[in-house]
């Protein structure tokens, strides 16, 4: 059954590391922003790991006496990449380095909601993992080399004990090494992905349109063949931009509806 989305993670957080080695001014670039600067800088601390998932950063004040800024300048930085999800405030206790809750996973990359109104994490079973060779039009969608490999994922979710949704996930083997072998893969992958990897995924960008099930996903969904489908495809990206996983969906929404909430 479609397990409910769980509570956030009330753990002690970590502290981010100190300073020390890291320290840098600013170096004031004509015509950018200050506090433009002062982001690129702590977008470049979350990708090279300095500050982790989890991490509670260094106070406005701090940030700003390193950077020898104006905390005005700080805080517009940091509200402009909580904005983006990368970075969250906790009333009382700081800025943290976002982390992939299953909660969060919901309500930022799951759009099917059904009738009631209610969001549920799928269940997933796994079909088929292979390692191959990209192909040219994987190439294009995760921007690899020619000669890359890919792990390629084919998955049904149920929800509510339905077959719901039939996956197709590509993604670059070099950043998921032994990624799909023996061990059991969880739900939530964005957030195994970020655990198990380091690879945090920033933002998605999604394309969606109807087609005709083809007979295996007539048959894996449990309706007849030419139904209508919802397709999703999704690339994923990292805080840099780069590509990490290619998600095609095709769904069965006799039962539930997409929705996509801005603002």
């Amino acid at each position: 059954m479609a397990r409910k989305a769980k509570s956030e993670n009330t753990a002690k957080p970590r502290k981010a590391k100190p300073n020390k080695t890291r320290t840098r001014r600013l170096k004031r670039a004509p015509g950018k922003p200050l506090y433009a600067q002062v982001e690129e800088i702590i977008r470049g601390r979350l990708i090279d790991n300095y500050w982790k998932p989890g991490d509670v950063l260094p106070s406005e004040f701090d940030l700003a006496r390193e950077l020898s800024v104006s905390q005005g300048t700080v805080r517009k930085a940091l509200n402009d990449m909580v904005a983006e999800n990368l970075l969250e405030r906790r009333q009382g206790r700081g800025t943290f380095v976002s982390e992939y809750t299953e909660r969060r996973a919901l309500f930022l990359y799951f759009n099917l909601i059904g009738h009631d109104g209610e969001r549920a994490m799928p269940v997933s079973r796994v079909l088929a993992c292979e390692q191959r060779p990209a192909t040219e039009h994987e190439r294009n969608r995760l921007d690899l080399a020619p000669g890359a490999a890919v792990i390629a994922l084919h998955r049904v979710r149920t929800l509510e004990d339905k077959p719901a949704i039939v996956e197709r996930l590509t993604l670059p083997q070099e950043l998921f090494p032994g990624l799909g072998g023996e061990a059991k893969l969880p739900e939530n992958l964005y957030r195994f992905y970020q655990g198990e990897y380091g690879v945090t995924v920033a933002k998605a960008g999604e394309s969606v349109r109807a087609v005709a099930a083809d007979p295996l996903e007539a048959q894996l969904l449990g309706v007849m063949p030419d139904a209508p489908l919802l397709e999703i495809d999704r690339v994923a990206v990292t805080i840099d931009g780069r590509p990490v996983e290619w998600r095609v969906s095709r769904c069965n929404t006799a039962n539930y509806s997409y929705v996509a909430e801005r603002g």
